[in-house]
């Protein structure tokens, strides 16, 4: 069974890009994330023990997200992906969406990313 459970627009500030003032003075980033897990136990049982805790989701994603500075999106949402697969054993996969919505790019645009799916193996 493929069940999943979301979070989306959480927002984060880190000091993740390629130039130097990114890295400096840092910006927000917006994560989405969709996690792949069989929520069957969890929806007969009403037990949170048979899930997977949103909050410790975001701890988790926060953590590996602001661990360091990435130069990349690919990266940093690549940190995330790893991160909640090896934290979380019901998830079998996690799709990732780093959203950069003020890259220093001389254009007008709504948002810039990157999407990242990983799956166990």
């Amino acid at each position: 069974m493929n069940d999943t459970i979301f979070i989306t627009g959480l927002v984060l500030h880190a000091r993740h890009g390629v130039m130097e003032h990114e890295t400096e003075v840092g910006q927000r980033f917006v994560i989405d994330l969709e996690l792949t897990a069989d929520l069957t136990e969890s929806s007969h049982t009403d037990k949170l023990s048979d899930t997977v805790s949103y909050s410790n989701v975001v701890a988790c994603t926060t953590a590996a997200f602001k661990d360091a500075n990435y130069r990349l999106l690919e990266r940093a949402a690549g940190a995330v992906a790893d991160s909640i697969l090896a934290s979380f054993d019901k998830i079998t996969a996690v799709k990732v969406t780093v959203h950069k919505p003020h890259a220093p790019i001389p254009a007008i645009f709504d948002d810039v990313g990157v999407i990242i799916t990983r799956r166990r193996s």
